[in-house]
């Protein structure tokens, strides 16, 4: 959910910039044009038979909008399906399915005005009455939508969401092409909540009659309609000739799927002409980047990667075990010998750039001896009686196993024994981590936007579903609640940074690094869009091929 200053509520929509970070946002912008001037935009397909195959590190887990949880499903589900409003490359909100809006001069009250004319794939025009269905599936708790806090704020909202009531009050069709939502307060501007991935407009018909398959036979609006999906090896998407954003200028995306994020055989694969793009392996990194064959793009994104502890399996319930083992591994050795100094190593949860962030935070560096002393304090000592500690893990291949060796060696130096499990099948690692089976595990957090409340909120408070810690601090969800409904943005930082500094020496998790988006594109690809959002947020439908079929 991206959250910031309110803009001037009561102006017409259109274009709504959410005046958070924006210029910086938009510095993070990187377009891949022909040499010497901007894409040409003519409306029209370059190529008539162009296929774009990209390399998608795992299976999906669904490709329904609502109930996505993972990089993965979002990186298709975002080409399929539109929202009512969109993020473009410098994180300005702009018009989607929605052409026009207008909100209330308290914020309370926002009417969109639909495109007349867009259609879903399989043909029947997009109305109000949709809008409403898709915003009321992400209330239902059957959905067990990830979004779903991020709408509670609806007037009705609790009571639809408590069985107290058969539909949202909130949310009104008036005629249809207009739909009216009412909130029962405006902690942040509606539009802002709306952009975010999950927000994504669906046929009532085609969802209620497919079930739970719809998120293997999804139907959007969007510049591509699905065609077929071939489990562990390929998620093939159609142009929609139809598109109210005009005709994409690829004929098809072909998603190659790589279990177990193969990043060398990827970027192999690169090499062999086989892909358009693919993500840039740690082994030979400097000469990697250096080639002149490829476009090479490098910015930072809004992520974390990082170690989760299950807080309410033992020994991990202890505060004083989770805090040693995050003192005993050298977080900085891991970024810099296993990967090179690729990314930014971590030092809370926040990134650089994100609203919040704090250069102050006190974080945990290096110190084996402050680890042996808390593993004394809480009855281990020299790591005596402590059971093995077995970690998880859904990637596997030669930096990670380099990473993994390396925090067995500091784990064992300070008398801790460690186990690494491996499960390449994300979908079946998504389920038991969902399933919160799992007692340590290696996880990746993307934002759907640069806000602080994307981070501390969907993974730390006590009621998110994406705490897959089981971490409950009543002191962190009490400031995370005040921090959304705090229209003084510098006491909303406050707030968040209080938090985080909570969190951090709660130690739920071990950060380890921010992500920095790096790809290399073979250099017939052109107008590509990146934004600090990373890879899931590229619009395909503008993207064309030079020269190639």
């Amino acid at each position: 959910m991206r959250l910031g200053n309110r803009p001037g509520f009561g102006r017409k929509g259109g274009v709504c910039p959410p005046l958070l970070l924006i210029a910086a946002a938009g510095m993070l912008a990187v377009w891949l044009t022909p040499a010497g001037g901007q894409p040409r935009d003519t409306g029209e397909p370059r190529n008539g038979a162009a296929v774009y195959r990209r390399p998608l590190g795992n299976d999906p887990v669904t490709l329904d909008p609502a109930r996505i949880s993972d990089v993965y499903s979002r990186s298709v589900s975002q080409q399929i399906f539109d929202g009512l409003v969109q993020f473009d490359q410098t994180l300005t909100i702009t018009p989607a399915l929605a052409q026009f809006w207008k909100a209330s001069r308290d914020g309370l009250t926002w009417t969109f005005q639909l495109r007349k004319g867009a259609r879903f794939h399989h043909g029947r025009e997009v109305t109000a009455e949709d809008v409403v269905y898709s915003l009321t599936r992400l209330l239902d708790p059957a959905v067990k939508s990830a979004a779903a806090d991020a709408f509670t704020h609806i007037k009705g909202a609790p009571e639809f969401r408590d069985g107290r009531a058969k539909s949202v009050a909130g949310l009104v069709a008036v005629n249809r092409h207009t739909v009216q939502i009412e909130l029962a307060e405006a902690p942040v501007p509606l539009v802002s909540v709306l952009a975010v991935g999950h927000a994504k407009i669906v046929p009532k018909e085609i969802v209620e009659l497919t079930g739970a398959a719809f998120g293997s036979q999804p139907v959007g609006t969007g510049p591509f309609r699905f065609l077929r999906w071939e489990r562990g090896k390929e998620i093939v998407l159609a142009a929609n000739p139809d598109y109210f954003g005009g005709v994409p200028k690829l004929s098809r995306i072909a998603y190659r799927i790589f279990p177990g994020d193969q990043v060398d055989t990827m970027y192999a694969e690169l090499r062999k002409g086989n892909l358009e793009d693919a993500p840039v392996p740690t082994r030979n990194y400097r000469r990697v980047i250096a080639d002149p064959g490829y476009v090479y793009v490098k910015r930072p994104m809004f992520s974390l990667r990082h170690y989760g502890f299950n807080t309410r399996v033992k020994p991990f319930d202890d505060r004083r075990v989770r805090q040693a083992l995050t003192y005993a591994i050298d977080r900085q050795a891991l970024v810099e010998e296993a990967f090179l100094g690729r990314y930014t190593t971590a030092r809370g949860i926040l990134p650089p750039g994100t609203q919040g962030f704090n250069p102050s935070l006190r974080g945990y560096l290096h110190d084996p001896a402050r680890a042996r002393e808390l593993l004394a304090q809480a009855g281990y000592p020299g790591g005596r009686g402590l059971p093995s500690v077995v970690i998880w893990s859904g990637a596997k291949h030669d930096a990670i196993l380099r990473e993994h060796e390396m925090i067995r060696r500091s784990l064992e130096s300070v008398g801790v024994h460690v186990e690494f499990e491996y499960l390449t099948d994300w979908p079946a690692f998504s389920r038991m981590l969902g399933e919160r089976k799992m007692p340590v595990f290696l996880h990746a957090w993307f934002a759907d936007v640069p806000d602080p409340d994307n981070f501390l909120f969907k993974l730390f408070h006590s009621k998110s579903p994406s705490n897959f810690f089981n971490y409950a601090n009543p002191i962190v969800d009490d400031l995370l609640s005040q921090a959304r409904r705090a229209a003084d943005p510098q006491k909303r930082v406050e707030l968040y940074r209080q938090a985080e500094q909570l969190i951090v020496s709660d130690a739920p998790t071990i950060p380890v690094w921010h992500y920095t988006y790096e790809r290399l594109f073979q250099p017939y690809v052109k107008s590509v869009e990146v934004s600090g959002l990373g890879d899931p947020y590229i619009p395909l439908r503008k993207v064309w091929l030079e020269g190639r079929r």
